[in-house]
């Protein structure tokens, strides 16, 4: 199973580097190890006053009146807040995030609770104190009266006529209009290519199958935590474990009614977020409580918080129709998808819906998507958001009609690929052709499953900076919080560019008064675009250091050149100068050298990526342990292999989990009852074969080095190829997740086996 074939990166772009492509230890690596990384909850300071929050028991309820006296007259309670300390706003304030837009009335309503709560764990006040336990004793002494209403808890059950409208003013948007009618629909998407009816008609078979996935988490280790100080200057400083220090400005700009230039925003090492930790939640609180005390404000969510509280991606209901011609032509096809958004708008509609059938090219397609309110939390990204949905449904479909075909799914797939002159059908041939698809399944109760998975990226804004030290190694300082090694690998294209080591580098994540703006690292956009800016910036140290060289050689600069770290005369050989030895000189030729380099981020290109899988069934139990596991995908250029493969191998651990596992357990009050990691089953060691990895490199046109974001594709198509060796382990077809135990037991009692 541990072939060099996973370290032999298909096609690449006949380039040769001497940094990209490489290995080297990551910058941040021994700090993380030895504990020395400072972390939001890390953060501390002289005087600091601990924060706790009071949620509310129900999931949905109008809240009557809220007492807060005898918390305020607690010994040792330095404040208390509640929604009267942020200002009313009516709906249709939209504020711009970067990489999203969002309802300023719903984004102070999640914050704090101001007529109702819309799900349980809402926060309806908070106190500042002491200790965290005095903290804890106020929360016990304020006093909330509710009218408790009714709950819904999926989407379809929202979408019912005569469903409990959560909130009054909400209105459905259709085409970018807004719709009279009252609904617990916020947005509904609809995409229409050819002639739909005229491709069923031509179809030799048509499937027409439904689907439902259960809210996931993220499961990122590290919970929320934030510091704040609103000095006496009036200006607001905030330490947070976060995706966007400037999502997070902006964010709390618009909530505090505060100017940005007002707010610095310190971003600390951070413990995962795969999405989750781009919304603020704790931030607002914080800074209101350090703006009526006078001290910093710490608060750190628990465990129970982060999963009842924070957003999760969301559940769906999908319905999927395909048909296709008898030698594998998908002639047709529609999308029926309904998203949880949680408690207030703004779900994962609109990217479901681009992903849902993007690894085909079918000539009739509909596509409709429903953004549903529902009594859960607020729904955040998660790792290609809304894709792996869609693909679970779509993949489900293809491989059941590959099956009454009798066609091969990876020539299939082959058939119908999407194109981009060809390079989308690259993915499916390196899988095609690799050991494991060509290793027999021999043994009962194993099966073997495929799929593959889109995500379309993002490109966005980002900035960097780069200075010259006198010993010629640089300090890059740029914007992109780094969640997987992007300090490295963005160190690692400045070192081509100049034509030094990685290890010369010196990388560093600045705050919003430290770096140009930058937006969230997210979409997968890091190493693309916050990398095309650390490449520009380099473009231009190089630009200054070959004028630098032009003074000491007294020679016009356009007779010079920079090729590996070497600067050279094109007409005179023996002059020659490295980098370094330039550098030494910086200070009697101009003085320090600093590069700028930003990026509007176009051009970010998608990737895909597909699994191979097999497994094996307990038919007594339901139990299905996964034997073998290959993930496969587009990185345009790996700037470093290993990173590459860590994020391909995270990816599909998390989509594994989230087909065999992992959903919020809702009783019909709306209670998560499985709201800690002890029953909340994210996939532990115990419960993963050795992913193997294969990168296939099809250079990106439209970055100089030819990257593509690789955080999120991975995720996409581990539960559809689960459900694929399944089938072909047991002969049962499940669309329902999670694939666990008793789903598995159910569904074979049902096809009396």
């Amino acid at each position: 199973m541990a072939e060099n074939y996973e370290r032999n990166m298909i096609l690449g772009n006949g380039k040769k580097y001497n940094v990209i492509g490489t290995r080297p230890i990551r910058h941040d690596g021994a700090d993380k190890v030895t504990g020395r990384a400072k972390y939001g909850a890390d953060f501390t300071a002289s005087g600091v006053l601990h924060g706790k929050v009071l949620r509310s028991p129900h999931a949905h309820a109008i809240i009557k009146s809220i007492d807060t006296s005898a918390a305020e007259a607690l010994a040792g309670v330095k404040a208390v807040i509640t929604s009267n300390d942020l200002e009313p706003v009516e709906s249709g304030t939209i504020v711009d995030l970067g990489e999203s837009t969002v309802d300023l009335k719903y984004m102070r309503s999640n914050i704090l609770a101001r007529d109702k709560v819309v799900y349980k764990g809402h926060a309806i006040a908070a106190v500042a104190a002491q200790s965290t336990h005095e903290a804890e004793d106020a929360l016990d002494l304020i006093k909330v009266t509710y009218d408790i209403l009714p709950p819904l808890i999926t989407a379809p059950d929202s979408m019912k006529d005569g469903a409990t409208i959560i909130h009054e003013d909400l209105r459905m948007s259709e085409g970018g209009k807004e719709v009279e009618k009252n609904t617990n629909i916020s947005n509904h998407v609809l995409h229409e290519i050819g002639d739909i009816e005229k491709g069923f008609a031509q179809a030799d078979l048509v499937i027409e199958r439904e689907f439902n996935t259960a809210t996931v988490h993220q499961g990122y280790i590290e919970p929320h935590p934030v510091t704040a100080l609103w000095n006496n200057d009036d200006r607001l400083t905030i330490w947070t474990s976060t995706q966007g220090a400037f999502t997070v400005r902006a964010a709390l700009s618009a909530c505090l009614g505060k100017p940005e230039s007002d707010i610095k925003v310190v971003p600390m090492e951070i413990g995962g977020g795969f999405g989750g930790k781009i919304p603020i939640y704790l931030e607002p609180l914080a800074a209101l409580l350090s703006k009526k005390t006078g001290h910093h404000v710490k608060m750190v969510m628990t465990r129970s918080e982060v999963f009842e509280c924070t957003g999760p991606t969301p559940g769906s209901y999908i319905k999927i129709k395909m048909g296709a011609t008898k030698t594998g032509k998908i002639t047709a096809a529609h999308a029926f998808l309904a998203y949880e958004a949680g408690g207030f708008p703004g779900g994962m509609i609109e990217a479901g819906c681009k992903c849902v059938f993007a690894p085909y090219n079918i000539p009739n397609v509909v596509v409709e998507g429903y953004d549903v309110v529902v009594n859960k939390p607020k729904t955040a990204a998660y790792r290609a958001p809304g894709s792996t949905n869609a693909a679970f449904a779509s993949e489900a479909v293809s491989n059941e009609i590959a099956d009454e075909l009798d066609i091969d799914p990876i020539e299939f797939r082959l058939i119908n690929s999407a194109a981009e002159g060809t390079r989308r059908a690259d993915g499916p041939r390196a899988m095609k052709n690799h050991p494991h698809y060509n290793t027999p399944i021999e043994s009962p109760n194993q099966g073997r499953g495929i799929a593959v998975g889109y995500w379309f990226n993002a490109g966005l804004e980002s900035s960097a900076a780069i200075s010259v030290n006198r010993n010629g190694t640089v300090n890059l300082v740029e914007g992109s919080t780094d969640i997987g090694g992007s300090r490295t690998s963005l160190s690692m294209q400045a070192a081509e560019v100049l034509g030094i080591a990685a290890e010369d580098i010196n990388p560093s994540v600045g705050d919003t008064d430290s770096i140009g703006y930058t937006a969230v690292t997210g979409g997968s956009r890091v190493t693309f675009a916050t990398g095309f800016a650390v490449y520009r910036a380099a473009q231009d140290v190089k630009r200054q250091a070959i004028e630098r060289a032009s003074i000491i050689w007294d020679v016009d600069s356009s007779s010079l050149s920079m090729d590996n770290g070497i600067i050279r005369s094109n007409n005179q050989p023996k002059l020659s100068m490295s980098f370094k030895d330039m550098a030494l000189q910086m200070n009697d030729t101009g003085g320090p050298i600093m590069g700028r380099g930003s990026f509007d981020g176009k051009g970010e290109g998608g990737s895909f990526a597909g699994n191979l899988v097999d497994v094996e069934l307990d038919p007594e139990t339901g139990k299905t342990t996964i034997l073998r596991f290959t993930v496969f995908q587009d990185a345009g250029k790996a700037i470093h292999p290993s990173y590459v493969e860590g994020q391909m191998q995270g990816g599909s651990a998390q989509g594994i989990g989230w087909g065999l596992n992992e959903e919020y357990f809702m009783d019909p009050s709306g209670r998560m009852a499985n709201s800690t990691f002890l029953d909340y089953r994210i996939p532990t060691s115990l419960d993963l074969p050795l992913i193997d990895t294969v990168i296939v490199e099809v250079p990106n046109p439209n970055h100089p080095l030819g990257v593509r974001g690789v955080g999120e594709a991975n995720i996409v198509p581990p539960p559809a190829a689960l459900a694929d060796a399944i089938y072909n382990a047991a002969g049962i077809r499940l669309r329902d997740l999670p694939m666990n135990p008793i789903a598995i037991m159910n569904a074979t009692w049902e096809n009396g086996k």
